[in-house]
């Protein structure tokens, strides 16, 4: 048996000693993996060869870090890295996903600086010509190497923000923190070239940018981010875009659209309120009409059957839209909701329910109700036959609408 074998093989014997000395855990004690382990032991004391050792080993690792077994992974590792130099090279080029995997788990446990140490010896790897898939692989490790530039970068700014120093420490610490800048902005720029999701590089690429004063350059960003269609659809990038253009108090229809793709991604994302509010202040007839729709499809989704400002803002978009006579537009929308929102929303147990927990919720949506089913809705007739003193006036001005203004009627008249 080889030294490395030997080496393995007493990591596996060690390994195997302190799973049986501990109380079993269902998430890391697997069975399976302790009689691989003995026909592992088995078959390299006949006498495997080097290549096949190192990939049980690189098994070992992979199984490790898929269970979060991460002391376990790291000795395993370290046999691994040592051996590289004689294995084949399809082994060889896994290196460096190896240590970029290495490089986040210690990233997850604080140790930056060691994590920016393997970032970098795995950036430097190579062997033979590089597949397309490795390349993106070494970006993919200088874009984490720009982030934890960027974590230093935030540091530094932090610091110079806080402490009075004189003029030349300021301007020392500025010129080593915009360094930094340049050292990060130069990888996350290459990486979000690329096309897949990569919310939080490009948010800290953006934040720098911000920072300097380049808003064009941010603007630009974050809307390639959200237009590119080579990249994949992600409502992040929408709603990036959207804070960032509120926040340049852009006009109001540039904001309307791009709400408007997160709306056909995501309609029950709470900015779809604000959305609502956007459409309603616009002067187009088409953005109104948009937003009973907008309202109607955030209660389309169960997480969102007892949000009050929704039901709210429902209730009093309706009362103007039945007031401005376009109650064509409430029964388009109603058409495809009539066979299951009274059910979803509006039965006489919710009723009872939402009475007795929130009465002001019960109040928007019996109105809501009354509205859309008529009068005779079960969820309308359970709370108007309420009592309660101090929502009579309430209860009272409801009744009277409904019976004058509701779909049903005007479908019959």
């Amino acid at each position: 048996m080889d030294a490395f074998s030997e080496e393995l093989m007493g990591f596996v014997q060690k390994d195997a000693q302190v799973e049986a000395s501990k109380d079993p855990v269902p998430e890391i004690h697997l069975p399976w993996l302790s009689q691989h382990i003995q026909r592992t032991g088995s078959h390299v004391q006949k006498g495997t060869n080097f290549a096949q050792t190192t990939s049980i080993c690189l098994n070992f690792i992979q199984e490790a870090l898929l269970k979060h077994q991460w002391q376990r992974a790291s000795e395993f590792l370290q046999c691994y890295l040592q051996t590289l130099e004689d294995i084949n090279s399809q082994k060889r080029q896994m290196a460096p996903e190896i240590s970029l995997q290495h490089a986040l788990y210690l990233l997850h446990n604080g140790m930056v600086e060691d994590a920016y140490r393997n970032l970098n010896q795995a950036e430097s790897w190579r062997y033979g010509e590089m597949s397309a898939s490795q390349e993106k692989l070494i970006k993919l490790i200088q874009a984490y190497r720009g982030l934890l530039d960027y974590y230093t970068w935030s540091k530094k700014r932090t610091e110079v923000s806080k402490f009075d120093m004189d003029g030349f420490a300021t301007n020392a610490a500025t010129h080593d923190m915009h360094s930094y800048f340049r050292q990060a902005s130069v990888n996350l720029h290459e990486i979000i070239k690329i096309p897949g999701v990569w919310d939080t590089f490009v948010k800290s690429y953006v934040e720098m940018l911000e920072f300097y004063g380049d808003q064009d350059g941010a603007r630009q960003v974050l809307t390639d981010y959200a237009y590119d269609n080579n990249f994949p659809s992600n409502p992040n990038a929408h709603i990036y875009l959207y804070k960032f253009l509120k926040k340049e108090k852009a006009p109001e229809d540039k904001l309307i659209s791009v709400l408007k793709i997160l709306h056909q991604i995501v309609p029950s994302h709470k900015i779809m309120l604000e959305f609502h509010m956007l459409l309603r202040k616009s002067k187009k007839e088409e953005h109104h009409k948009l937003g009973l729709e907008v309202l109607l499809a955030v209660l389309d989704f169960s997480g969102c059957t007892e949000n009050i400002t929704a039901w709210s803002y429902l209730a009093k978009y309706l009362k103007q839209i039945m007031k401005g006579k376009h109650q064509e537009w409430v029964q388009e929308a109603w058409s495809s909701r009539k066979d299951w929102w009274p059910t979803f929303h509006f039965s006489y147990y919710l009723a009872k329910k939402n009475w007795k927990e929130n009465r002001i919720l019960a109040l928007k949506k019996a109105f809501t109700s009354g509205i859309l089913l008529g009068k005779g809705c079960k969820y309308f007739m359970y709370v108007s036959k309420q009592g309660h003193k101090s929502r009579e006036k309430s209860i009272k001005t409801m009744k009277k609408f409904v019976m004058k203004h509701n779909i049903l009627d005007s479908e019959e008249r």
